[in-house]
């Protein structure tokens, strides 16, 4: 059960949630964000990336614990506030069309289905965090004893930075840029 899951978590939620990332900077280019709710949006969007970022990196480097069990779900918290913030503050300002609306619900449910794996995988630590089972809760922040293959790590990172990461920096471009140029108006 436990390879199951981790093949789910490594070969199916990661690449479609590094496709929804670029999923949704498509949509944010057709709705121009640069005009319409702006740079504060696409800050709130690098601050998104990089709560995630934590989570992936912990869980990509760090033996899955309860420590580390327990920061995924802290960051996941954090960053359903942080998306409550970011679409109070940018639908009013722009259009959040039905298409980009079942994007996010992507990017919503994918990291709860990490988390639903990670405890799978590390099951006897998911319980102890709760207070159950006959383990004792693992706080120690220590590198896997068994590191993901460096080919799958390099693959991750490259995916990420290339249809997450430059899309973001592409994003904030345009919106700086767009606070000198005249609004090109809705399409």
């Amino acid at each position: 059960m436990q390879e199951s899951a981790r093949f789910i978590l490594m070969y199916l939620v990661f690449p479609l949630w590094v496709a929804a990332g670029f999923a949704d900077f498509a949509c944010h280019r057709r709705t121009r964000i640069a005009w319409t709710s702006g740079l504060k949006e696409n800050l709130l969007h690098i601050a998104m990336f990089a709560q995630m970022a934590l989570g992936i990196a912990a869980v990509a480097l760090l033996e899955v614990n309860a420590a580390v069990l327990l920061l995924v779900l802290v960051v996941f918290l954090v960053h359903e506030l942080t998306v409550y913030w970011d679409l109070d503050y940018s639908t009013p300002l722009r259009k959040v069309g039905p298409f980009e609306q079942m994007v996010h619900s992507f990017q919503e449910i994918l990291p709860l289905t990490s988390v639903a794996l990670l405890a799978v995988i590390a099951w006897p630590q998911a319980l102890a965090l709760a207070g159950l089972g006959t383990e004792t809760a693992d706080w120690s922040l220590r590198p896997k004893e068994q590191p993901l293959p460096l080919s799958y790590l390099a693959a991750g990172f490259l995916s990420s930075l290339m249809f997450n990461a430059a899309p973001l920096l592409h994003e904030t471009y345009a919106c700086v840029k767009a606070r000198t140029l005249p609004n090109p108006g809705p399409r």
